[in-house]
């Protein structure tokens, strides 16, 4: 099996990866010297900022709605056709229309089955067609990565996010399933799970209060940033976690325990 790459020679995917969360991951790899295609769906001017950041031979902004494999091919097609190399790496991050805003969301009783889909459709859809666009080319490299990102609210369901936690489980599944699956290929598929992040857009409708209540609980007496959590991610496509994979880690200051 061919040996790991290091992270400057990384092409890696970041879905969602102009705003938030995404970011932060794509400037954790860009730091990191690997080469990264921020995906937007409706952050054009996000996504071309990053890129105009480091210049277009580092990052490139590319449109795709994840829930469309046709679009999301051609995104993986128009990566490989720019860097001239395969993307390596793929990093599932991308939200649907979702805000973490604990008390106007609806309960078991009255929660529509539509929400239910619309997650779905954005967490477990998105990550399977990113992840059949990209593995032929990780195959015919022997090697890759793939990194879902899932909730602590999975083990630890404080807040009625019905949807949004039920679809992360469906992929925390979709995670083990495929590492087993790939695992032979030299596919590593890995999740890495966080609670609430200060601060995201998602998370921008969360009153100070719960930020600090969370602070307090954890061991660190800290929430996490968006930056601390995008770190754990790099550690997953480096090669010191080449023997790692169908693992979920949940990075949440210590607030909930796997």
């Amino acid at each position: 099996m061919p040996a790991a790459l290091a992270l400057t020679e990384q092409v890696v995917l970041v879905t969602g990866g102009a705003r938030g969360l995404g970011a932060a991951i794509s400037r954790a790899f860009l730091r990191e010297g690997a080469r990264v295609v921020v995906n937007y769906h409706r952050s054009r001017d996000a996504a071309l900022s990053l890129q105009q950041e480091v210049g277009p031979e580092r990052a490139l902004a590319l449109q795709a709605d994840v829930t469309d494999p046709a679009a999301v091919a051609a995104m993986v097609v128009a990566a490989q056709s720019h860097f001239g190399t395969a993307v390596t790496t793929v990093v599932n991050n991308a939200l649907v229309d979702f805000a973490f805003d604990g008390d106007a969301r609806p309960h078991g009783e009255t929660i529509a089955w539509e929400r239910f889909e619309r997650q779905f459709e954005g967490s477990v859809r998105g990550a399977l067609n990113t992840l059949k666009a990209a593995v032929p080319g990780m195959r015919a490299q022997g090697r890759g990565r793939v990194i879902n990102i899932g909730t602590n609210l999975v083990q630890n369901p404080v807040v009625p996010y019905h949807d949004y936690t039920a679809s992360k489980a469906a992929l925390l599944a979709l995670t083990r399933t495929m590492a087993a699956d790939l695992g032979p290929d030299g596919i590593t598929v890995n999740m890495v799970s966080g609670g609430l992040l200060r601060v995201t857009d998602a998370s921008a409708a969360t009153p100070d209060a719960v930020f600090d209540f969370i602070a307090q609980a954890t061991p660190l007496r800290q929430v996490t940033t968006p930056e601390e959590f995008a770190d754990a991610i790099v550690f997953f496509a480096s090669p010191w976690a080449r023997a790692i994979t169908g693992q979920n880690l949940v990075v949440d200051g210590g607030l909930v325990k796997d």
